[in-house]
């Protein structure tokens, strides 16, 4: 009988999101409506930036006219950082932001947080990271302790799964055969938390492209050993 496990929850991609000065009255608010848009929020904090931190944190815009204006902005009190983490959670934080002018935004994307909470193209209320190379940069300026894991993909995710992934998963399927276990459902999940530890990598933090390559090869594992599919 095949059981129906619920698909797990895995968060492969975060971003950096901001409340910036003049909005952080409205932080529990905004914070409800992240969480109610499928994010999680991984990490957090409140700070206030000095200018030079904020000149820093927005290099890539210096020499554009209104890069005063905006260190200043962004210095002028404090400020509430976060990780949010989700499938797709640069794109969907940006999509949920609405356009990086409030005066736009509230004409064509009137639900965005920046149409609700902004107001004007400088003070538009919040921060999203523009790419997923920006969001590592980002969250690393903001939270210099984080440890971000690049998720690696194509032949790099192949590569990944045969040299540190099938050989563990070989060593404990194989001792699961060997003792030949009265719930093998329950001893699969033994062998996950040993490939986890194994592999210096959770199984929370491997991408749907992972998943497929490992469930693959545990079909064919198990149909070798057991010459069956009925579990695990």
């Amino acid at each position: 009988m095949e059981v129906l496990m619920p698909e797990p929850q895995i968060y492969v991609e975060r971003t950096l999101a901001i409340i910036k000065p003049d909005v952080i009255d409205k932080e529990e608010e905004i914070e409800d409506l992240i969480l109610l848009s499928g994010f999680h929020i991984i990490q957090k904090r409140k700070l206030q930036l000095s200018p030079e931190q904020c000149s820093n944190f927005y290099a890539e815009q210096f020499g554009k006219v209104f890069f005063p204006n905006l260190t200043a902005y962004m210095s002028s009190g404090p400020i509430a950082a976060m990780v949010l983490a989700r499938h797709c959670a640069v794109s969907y934080w940006k999509e949920l932001l609405g356009p990086s002018n409030s005066l736009r935004a509230r004409i064509t994307h009137p639900h965005s947080l920046r149409a609700r909470y902004g107001t004007d193209e400088l003070r538009n209320g919040l921060h999203g990271s523009l790419s997923i190379s920006s969001a590592e940069k980002e969250i690393r300026f903001i939270f210099p302790e984080a440890i971000l894991e690049p998720v690696p993909t194509g032949q790099r995710a192949r590569d990944y799964l045969n040299l540190y992934v099938k050989p563990t998963l070989l060593a404990g399927l194989t001792a699961l055969c060997k003792e030949k276990p009265a719930d093998p459902m329950m001893a699969s999940e033994s062998v996950s938390d040993i490939l986890a530890v194994s592999t210096g990598c959770a199984l929370r933090n491997t991408c749907s492209q992972h998943r497929g390559c490992l469930s693959q090869f545990l079909k064919q594992y198990r149909i070798n050993l057991f010459g069956s599919n009925d579990f695990i």
